[in-house]
């Protein structure tokens, strides 16, 4: 593996951060900008004690950050609030189950200190989907969108309804019923997710996913996906969930056999693998062990090693090279591949190439 990018570096060891120069500043705060990791760069040199070895104009430049990282955590405090008074009277919902960023942040989980995000995503019942849309339209949210293929594509085929937006605040809702679409290979059941849910116990009426369910999650989020322009901010929520998790008595024993359960071998796999490879996370051996059976054979990892390697990095020149482009095009095709057969994925990549554009003009 080649170099670290610097903010890579620093996040996975930040000790070295007193002896930089202003240049590698300059450098460290323009990879994180493009990362959106500003916030979680201030977070880590806090917790580290090390605020005070920062020079003068880096630090002019993370109080900032921090200015926006308290008004960012105000407003999802307040949207969640709203939310949950929308759905309050819609029946099998409750708890509402945030996932992802919200769940970070609403659960004080050391994934969510100064992690920036635009959707808050809850998972409701299935069954449930038409009155908590109605619910939620009731009180200010709308589809964002507006082409009838669109529509379709998400309420046929997709794991969410189409994302929702605020008319006045124009802050957005994914309402999701599963955690990856109906058209993928693999299905985790949403009902073991809802049966494990753990209540918030600061938040009444407030829950997230299991610690392993929210690992899982997590991994299939990124590893399943597409689009690495949030790459690494991703990585590194695996990276904080498996530190805070892995102290916890019996998380590393209970993992693998939960990802069995849900059919999400591989992508644990994946998660484990560049976690460490990038960012050191402590992982048992005994967990590299049990995951080994999903690993795909050697010749494809190291493909999959090229790609993930370079797409999990900034998106900043100066982490790029001569084959970054075609890393993050290859796993955008395959991220469309895992999410639907390929008739299915021929028509939809056909629609958005010609007809939308067209419907558009």
């Amino acid at each position: 593996m080649k170099r670290l990018p610097i903010l890579v570096a620093v996040l996975r060891d930040p000790g070295p951060l007193p002896g930089l120069r202003l240049a590698d500043w300059d450098l460290l705060l323009r990879q994180s900008t493009s990362a959106n990791l500003s916030p979680t760069l201030l977070a880590l040199i806090e917790e580290h004690g090390l605020l005070d070895a920062v020079p003068a104009q880096p630090r002019a430049h993370l109080e900032w950050v921090r200015a926006l990282a308290t008004r960012h955590r105000q407003a999802v405090g307040f949207e969640v609030e709203s939310i949950q008074a929308a759905l309050a009277r819609v029946d099998g919902v409750a708890p509402l189950l945030l996932l992802k960023g919200a769940a970070y942040a609403m659960a004080g989980l050391r994934a969510g200190a100064g992690r920036l995000f635009g959707d808050i995503d809850i998972m409701v019942p299935q069954a449930r989907l038409d009155d908590v849309e109605s619910a939620l339209m009731l009180h200010g949210w709308a589809s964002s969108q507006a082409d009838a293929y669109d529509q379709r594509y998400y309420r046929q085929w997709m794991h969410e309804l189409p994302p929702m937006q605020h008319v006045r605040r124009q802050s957005s809702i994914d309402v999701h019923h599963a955690i990856l679409p109906q058209t993928a290979p693999v299905h985790p059941d949403p009902a073991l997710l809802r049966a494990a849910a753990v209540p918030i116990a600061h938040a009444p009426g407030l829950a997230t996913l299991a610690p392993a369910d929210m690992v899982l999650h997590s991994a299939v989020h990124l590893f399943f996906d597409g689009e690495f322009d949030k790459g690494l901010r991703d990585l590194l929520d695996l990276h904080f969930l498996f530190r805070e998790f892995g102290v916890r008595a019996g998380f590393w024993e209970a993992l693998p056999a939960r990802a069995r359960a849900l059919e999400l071998e591989r992508p644990l796999f994946y998660a484990l693998r560049y976690s460490r490879r990038l960012l050191g996370t402590p992982v048992p051996d005994a967990v590299v062990d049990a995951l080994a059976p999903a690993a795909p054979n050697r010749a494809l990892l190291a493909v999959m090693d090229a790609l993930f390697e370079r797409a999990l990095l900034p998106m900043h020149a100066s982490c790029a090279d001569a084959l970054t482009s075609t890393a993050r095009f290859a796993l955008y095709v395959r991220g469309n591949w895992l999410r639907m057969p390929p008739l299915m994925l021929a028509r939809h990549l056909f629609h958005k190439a010609f007809l939308s554009k067209k419907q558009s003009s």
